[in-house]
């Protein structure tokens, strides 16, 4: 669907490094797919390379890169001290953007480099008034605005621990993640909007800063109410001296933690998964320099919210030269076309967004170049969920035929993408461009085999430095090996199927507990969703195939309809013909429900497998907090079905 042009190739980051490590280091590779095998046949001297050619400032030359390579437990660059916020800093004139940023509530703005060197600096020197140093913990209770961003950076500065949650999160939600790392400060906000509407936030804050027994809460205004309705809250603008202070940096050695991501809450508590300073440094250096492309002149957006990874990995694009663009709110407010005109507003070049707000847009009838200038766009970037093929037409005919178009996938547990995005190669239809460098990634059948050209697990042989250091309070280790090691000892299993192409392409094909197997042949629920693709009346969909005794089981979709439109039996016929055409005959439903709507977490993630779970007879409280969906009574329907079905089976 697109070819970079020779100039494309020679402009791009990555040729400049591989003209680089040619040069330097005598490793001559002939295109990306050798520079990869390089990478992960060599990790010492990638990663070595990745810290050298990104200038990394530490207080000492490294020694060696691995000290172990076992997973778990690898241990990179021994001995060193770096910040990760000192990197960030480095490199920028005053007067040059940093950061542009809009919302519902707040009109399109921009930080400069001096300006958010000058805030960072005071809120730092806030938190260091307040007792914030070196490991103690500050949580976030904020949107994606500017502050969050200055508060983050101050706490890394400190070589202190970063944890943040949306403001859409319920109380319980965060309090399960936050309560578990015992942090010091809370920073909150007493309110935020989403589609035109403002919810305020203080009983919640409240809450939190009482059962997290925090020393101290700082609260923003953003709705514009009186702090004084928290009594003892320290307003945001008090934090600091008000005339700022110099910002200084402490270094801390490579595997100290740098902020703390979680799992989904689906499966009961959170998995509190903890990220290097070090890790995540060279990690993002590599990610957005090589993969995304960032250069000067480049503006980098990406929808998300403060509690889900792209939030951590946008924020890292303040390590290149592009300013990072923000965005809080309702992508659908007033329409499906508002992150269009942002990115037009903003002069967006990197565009984020995911596979269900493009479909949105493919449902809605959105044209998103009519009545707007995308010609800034050059690149779209998707995550979140398998972007469909008719996803990879719709953004070509919508936006041109010289977009490069990136899907991505990866995870919360390493804050990065193990495939998408290379800017010299092609882009082929429904396919992920290459495993990213340093990537060992592999797709293995049960007994450890890998595949070609056939779905397998996705899994990682070598390490990679942005791993989790360990889960917090895990603290044998055994919930950190469960949750990645425990199918094939030694080797990272993310729980994706994948399917590597005889080109060396991808294509994610969903949970691999949660696919379903009929007839022995293995399909990603992605598939079934994209077969509804063609259907109309289909907004929406969930499908799980439960284990029934002496069959192939008991394959159940779920639907939510267009308004007006009912389940007549011609639909049911056209479910069917569009499932049994573009995914086989196996995987037509046994049985078709129509719901209001599909759970999902609060990042956007359909819940197949607590679904799955509560059908199959488990407690439904056991399964899902739920303050982790964007709305708990979605689940309803399927509690009442777990208990008509719960006699007989399905």
């Amino acid at each position: 669907m697109w070819e970079p042009t020779p100039e494309e190739i020679e402009g791009s980051q990555l040729h400049r490094f591989a003209e680089w490590l040619a040069r330097e280091r005598g490793v001559k590779t002939d295109g990306y797919r050798e520079l990869w095998q390089w990478s992960v046949d060599d990790p010492d001297a990638f990663w070595g390379s990745i810290w050298d050619y990104f200038e990394v400032i530490a207080d000492a030359p490294y020694e060696r890169v691995l000290g172990s390579r076992e997973m778990p437990g690898a241990e990179w660059f021994p001995g060193t001290r770096l910040n990760y916020a000192e990197h960030v800093f480095r490199g920028h004139a005053d007067e040059e953007v940093a950061i542009v940023h809009a919302s519902e509530l707040r009109e399109l703005g921009e930080l400069t480099w001096g300006e958010l060197r000058r805030e960072v600096g005071r809120v730092a020197a806030g938190l260091r008034g307040l007792g914030v140093g070196e490991g103690d913990r500050v949580v976030a209770y904020l949107p994606n605005v500017a502050e969050a961003v200055v508060g983050f950076l101050a706490t890394a500065s400190l070589g202190a621990i970063w944890s943040s949650a949306s403001p859409d999160f319920g109380a319980d939600s965060v309090v399960d993640r936050f309560a578990q790392i015992e942090p010091k400060v809370l920073l909150a906000v007493d309110g935020y909007s989403y589609g035109g509407k403002e919810f305020s936030r203080l009983e919640v804050v409240e809450r939190l800063r009482s059962e997290l027994a925090v020393d101290h809460t700082v609260l923003l205004s953003y709705l514009g109410g009186e702090t004084g309705t928290l009594e003892g809250a320290i307003d945001w603008d008090d934090l600091g001296p008000a005339g700022g202070a110099e910002l200084e940096f402490t270094r801390v050695p490579f595997e100290a933690p740098l902020w703390v991501l979680y799992s989904s809450g689906t499966t009961g508590l959170p998995k509190a998964i903890v990220q290097s300073q070090g890790g995540i440094l060279l990690e993002h250096l590599k990610k957005l320099s090589l993969h995304f492309d960032l250069q000067e002149g480049d503006r980098l957006f990406w929808f998300t919210t403060t509690g889900w990874m792209m939030w951590n990995l946008l924020v890292s694009g303040l390590l290149t030269k592009a300013p990072i663009v923000l965005f809080d709110g309702s992508p659908g407010y007033p329409d499906l076309s508002a992150l269009w005109d942002l990115a037009e507003r903003a002069g967006v070049t990197c565009f984020g967004t995911s596979a269900a707000y493009v479909s949105s847009c493919i449902k809605a009838g959105v044209e998103p170049a009519a009545g707007h200038d995308l010609s800034r766009i050059r690149a779209v970037g998707s995550t979140g969920s398998p972007l469909s093929p008719e996803g990879f037409d719709w953004l070509y005919e919508q936006l041109g035929d010289r977009l490069w178009l990136f899907s991505t996938s990866g995870g919360t547990d390493v804050c990065t993408a193990f495939v998408g995005g290379v800017p010299t190669l092609p882009v082929y239809r429904g396919e992920l461009q290459a495993p990213a460098l340093g990537a060992a990634l592999a797709s293995f059948d049960e007994a450890g085999q890998p595949l070609v050209g056939e779905v397998g697990e996705l899994v990682i042989t070598e390490p990679l430095p942005s791993m989790p250091v360990f889960f917090w309070g895990d603290e044998d280790g055994s919930r950190y090996h469960d949750a990645y090691f425990d199918m094939y000892p030694g080797v990272w299993r993310h729980g994706d199927w994948i399917e590597v192409t005889e080109r060396g392409t991808a294509v994610i094909y969903g949970r691999s507990d949660s696919t379903i197997n009929r007839g022995g042949i293995r399909m990603g629920t992605a598939e079934i969703y994209r077969a509804l693709d063609g259907v109309e009346e289909v907004l929406d969909a969930l499908v799980v195939d439960l284990p029934r005794e002496g069959t192939e089981g008991w394959m159940a979709l779920f639907v939510v309809l267009r308004p007006g439109a009912e389940l007549s039996d011609d639909l049911r016929k056209l479910v069917a013909r569009e499932i049994r055409s573009r995914c086989s005959p196996r995987h037509v439903p046994d049985d078709l429900f129509v719901v209001a709507e599909i759970p999902r977490t609060l990042s956007g993630k359909v819940m197949e497998v607590p679904v799955k779970r509560i059908l199959a007879g488990a407690d439904p409280e056991k399964v899902v907090s739920k303050g982790s969906m964007t709305s708990p009574g979605s689940l309803a329907p399927f509690i009442e079905l777990a208990a008509e079905i719960g006699a007989t089976g399905p």
